[in-house]
């Protein structure tokens, strides 16, 4: 899948995390500011990763905005992000929503 535009979810409220995912430069690029990177910045990082793949996107430039998000809200954030960046918002890829 290809990202037509640039956005921005989430908040900058306690437990929350705000993601801007627009096209990258080849490639997948995170970039994480967080409180708590030393201790989870790897595992942050690969729920963000984990989502562009299952949506196929091998391109793009992701800013992760951490504070003290879990996992589950991550996730959560990312698909809003990759459904509204690839403009299909009403139309959920469901095997990854679904996702264990």
């Amino acid at each position: 899948m290809k990202i037509e535009h640039s956005v921005l979810v989430g908040t900058l409220e306690s437990s929350d995390v705000q993601i801007t995912l627009s096209n990258g430069d080849g490639g997948v690029e995170v970039t994480l500011q967080s409180d708590v990177a030393a201790e989870y910045g790897d595992q942050i990082t690969a729920v963000v990763r984990d989502v562009l793949a299952e949506y196929g996107i091998a391109d793009a430039a992701v800013q992760v905005v951490d504070k003290g998000a879990l996992d589950c809200t991550i996730r959560a954030r990312m698909i809003a992000a990759v459904q509204r960046a690839i403009d299909a918002p009403h139309d959920p890829k469901w095997e990854v929503i679904a996702h264990d």
